[in-house]
């Protein structure tokens, strides 16, 4: 069986969830790994097949995703052309974790594509939702990635094809510390920023990791550190607690290790305001916005003791043997199929067209 992962590279944590899933996948056939995206600063310990550039959301530095650099790095006809390129109809499979140039190559070839993500599990009418609407963030979910069949992660497993987190292994084998300090990851405020607000909180040390420096430094009762996985990984299991985005990944370890847990949602960013509305139902401080106004809230937070307890059992390659035990009809289908695949009137598309087709999906 030939089995095409995709992943999308914007922040860290569908290549750090990739690094438990590739593993459990080359077990049940060849395995092609597909990345696109210019976020990330992990890397996966594996041979990539095909790495593109695909569409990233560009962060800023005022907490939330900087939409003139999203636009400025955004090249539709590259997009396009990558879409184009990848030969999806080689495939038994294709399962996508949030990756738009398999999931858009699959619709324009009438190949059916796994969404194996956390968005899928976000879009999901059973999962919390935030108080305000934001219909563009609604629809950017849904139809950044598009799939036939939706699979999804989530703090908790809401309705039946949602799954609680992958826990990488590195985290679930590390025994949790405390040794006083705070372990800090926001990538959408400026070094600067978080130095102004944090410095306020006397007395308590902060680990920052950084996405804008190569060498650490300090500030005062603040460390920075550039972004490194083993480093951030040793001073979230030692910390008193973390400070961080509305992600995924980095929230659900966090409460895995037993850390407090406070967060900060970017602006722009639908998704991780629906992950806050889910970690406020849990109990997890959430503030609109890293200010100096909300500093009491802060220390609150550090002098409070409360944790959340959650379960997140090691279930992952039950996860995906029940994917690929749900789809053993298609997978089976598409060794025949493969040359009915409509690639000829695909390649024949106008970017008129195409961007006809794409237009058409958010109406």
């Amino acid at each position: 069986m030939k089995i095409l992962y995709a992943i999308q590279a914007t922040g860290n944590g569908h290549l750090s969830r990739a690094r438990d899933i590739i593993p459990i996948l080359q077990k049940k056939g060849d395995v092609d790994i597909l990345v696109s995206g210019i976020q990330a600063d992990v890397e996966l310990p594996f041979e990539i097949t095909y790495r593109f550039k695909g569409l990233s959301f560009i962060f800023g530095k005022k907490g939330g995703v900087d939409l003139l650099e999203t636009y400025k790095k955004s090249r539709l006809k590259r997009l396009i052309a990558e879409i184009r390129s990848l030969p999806v109809e080689n495939y038994n499979i294709v399962i996508s974790d949030f990756e738009p140039v398999s999931s858009w190559a699959c619709y324009f070839k009438n190949k059916k594509c796994i969404s194996l993500s956390h968005q899928a599990g976000v879009v999901h009418k059973a999962s919390p939702q935030p108080k305000h609407t934001d219909l563009l963030g609604r629809a950017i979910l849904r139809y950044y990635a598009p799939a036939t069949f939706r699979y999804g992660f989530h703090l908790k497993p809401y309705a039946d094809r949602i799954f609680t987190p992958v826990i990488r292994k590195q985290i679930r084998e590390i025994i949790p510390t405390n040794e006083g300090h705070y372990t800090v990851y926001l990538p959408a405020y400026s070094d600067q920023k978080i130095a102004k607000i944090l410095n306020r909180c006397k007395g308590i040390k902060w680990e920052v990791f950084s996405k804008r420096i190569e060498k650490p430094y300090t500030i005062r009762d603040i460390h920075f550190f550039p972004i490194n996985n083993e480093a951030f990984i040793r001073s979230m299991a030692s910390s008193a607690g973390v400070l961080c985005g509305a992600g995924f990944e980095t929230p659900a370890e966090a409460l895995y290790l037993g850390k407090k847990l406070m967060v900060i949602p970017m602006k722009h960013q639908y998704e991780q305001h629906c992950n806050a509305a889910a970690l406020k139902e849990m109990g997890v401080p959430v503030l609109k916005k890293l200010k100096l106004k909300r500093l009491e809230l802060i220390i609150s937070w550090v002098c409070s003791s409360a944790t959340i307890a959650v379960d997140y059992p090691d279930i992952t390659e039950q996860i995906i043997d029940q994917v690929l035990s749900n789809h053993q009809e298609e997978i089976q289908k598409a060794a025949f199929d493969r040359a009915d695949l409509s690639t000829k009137t695909f390649r024949s598309l106008t970017l008129r067209k195409i961007l006809a087709r794409l237009a058409g999906q958010y109406r």
